[in-house]
């Protein structure tokens, strides 16, 4: 069982999602490309993809890390980001 913290719309038909999850006692870091399906039904849903990262959750404070450097120089660079979408 895992916990989706947030998905991240990637393009019209494939999402990032966030979640952690848990494997042999560890807790771990999912980053993974997930893609759309339609069912016989025609409802639609998501797929994991083999594209993404694993990080155990000790790894947390390192990909913070990683993410707040990557902040400093967007901004450093005057990079323009599109608006927060909650």
């Amino acid at each position: 069982m895992s916990d989706i913290i947030k998905d991240i719309q990637k393009n019209s038909k494939e999402i990032i999602r966030v979640e952690v999850s848990e494997f042999k006692g560890m807790k771990l870091i999912n980053l993974r490309i997930w893609f759309q399906t339609i069912d016989s039904n025609g409802t639609i849903t998501y797929k994991p993809s083999q594209k993404g990262v694993t990080l155990n959750i000790t790894q947390f404070n390192e990909l913070k890390d990683a993410i707040d450097r990557l902040a400093v120089y967007i901004e450093d660079k005057g990079i323009q980001i599109a608006a927060r979408n909650e």
